[in-house]
């Protein structure tokens, strides 16, 4: 079972000053929109070449779109022995509609 937590959590936990990895898995064309500030890029289908990239010593929180394709990425990485990923239910969708701030798309 994949862990989850919603826009609102997340948001306190960041305000709280959590150590926290944030990433965005959504495609280039998706991104370019804006995203959470703060988080770091991966695009999806990435993750099995650069899931070594990610830390093991704090909570990674994945989020898409919609929180769809974050969750079965983190259900990806959980088989492979991480144990630290999180779910962004409702994904960025979820965040904006509980008006967080969307930040303007970082070049990396």
């Amino acid at each position: 079972m994949v862990n989850e937590i919603d826009s609102a959590a997340l948001r306190s936990r960041m305000v709280a000053g959590d150590d926290v990895h944030l990433v965005d898995i959504r495609t280039p064309g998706e991104i370019a929109g804006g995203v959470i500030p703060d988080a770091g890029y991966l695009p999806m289908h990435l993750i099995p070449l650069r899931m070594d990239d990610l830390p093991k010593d704090k909570d990674v929180i994945l989020y898409c779109r919609s929180g769809v394709r974050s969750y079965h990425a983190c259900s990806y990485l959980m088989q492979q022995g991480f144990d630290n990923v999180v779910n962004l239910r409702g994904g960025i969708v979820g965040w904006a509609r509980g008006g967080f701030e969307i930040a303007p798309q970082v070049a990396e």
